[in-house]
């Protein structure tokens, strides 16, 4: 994304704000509260238009899409990771996984088989028979990867992705997902505030007055 501009009422949250994404590569962004890191991905999902600058993913700038294709676009390009994995509890984790495959329109069996492959890779027992209400916090956590990798995405985004888990958890699953541009040639983008875990990323920047910028030091991103 290149001069990336977002503003609301007395604030401007990104200035011109760019930066760049390879496959292969994973890149995290600390800052403080309200420096714009959700507006960020906000944007980066197209779910707010900036107010200038480019946003292009798999070759296509998303700021100029009209919504049914941007929506595709979205469901083919981009997987999303959140905080507390966003999963429907009365679904089982194959389930969870497979419906965004479905949603995708893959047919049946395809979606199903892809999902427990997935799962079984993501180290998550009992896919089918255990319910999602009954995993573990960092096992919740490999069901949403697995999730949004089941369209094989050019770009994974995760939205502070071991907040809520603990110690153990939180090392297993920031493990796993900086693993995963390599293993799956995508680009990987952390926001966090956590700046052990920032710290392990290919690049870690700070969002700052609307920009970025490179972390000085380990642990210096908060």
């Amino acid at each position: 994304m290149t001069g990336l501009r977002y503003e609301v009422p007395g604030r401007t949250l990104l200035d011109g704000a760019a930066l760049a994404v390879d496959s292969g590569q994973s890149v995290a962004i600390t800052g403080p509260s309200g420096s714009g890191k959700s507006t960020l991905l906000m944007c980066l999902l197209g779910l707010i238009q900036p107010k200038s600058g480019r946003i292009e993913i798999a070759g296509e700038d998303i700021t100029r899409m009209r919504p049914g294709r941007l929506a595709k676009h979205r469901r083919d390009s981009i997987g999303m990771v959140f905080q507390f994995a966003e999963l429907l509890p009365e679904l089982s984790p194959v389930e969870n996984v497979a419906l965004a495959a479905l949603l995708a329109g893959r047919k049946r069996d395809e979606a199903f088989s892809r999902a427990e492959e997935l799962l079984e890779d993501l180290a998550v027992a009992g896919a089918r028979d255990t319910a999602t209400a009954d995993l573990s916090g960092g096992e919740r956590q490999r069901v949403a990867v697995a999730r949004a990798l089941i369209n094989e995405p050019v770009l994974l985004l995760a939205d502070e992705p071991t907040g809520a888990l603990d110690e153990e958890n939180r090392d297993s699953v920031a493990t796993l997902l900086f693993s995963l541009p390599k293993r799956w040639n995508c680009g990987l983008l952390v926001v966090t505030h956590d700046a052990s875990i920032a710290d392990r990323a290919d690049e870690h920047m700070v969002l700052r007055q609307g920009a970025f910028h490179m972390a000085e030091q380990a642990g210096s991103g908060v």
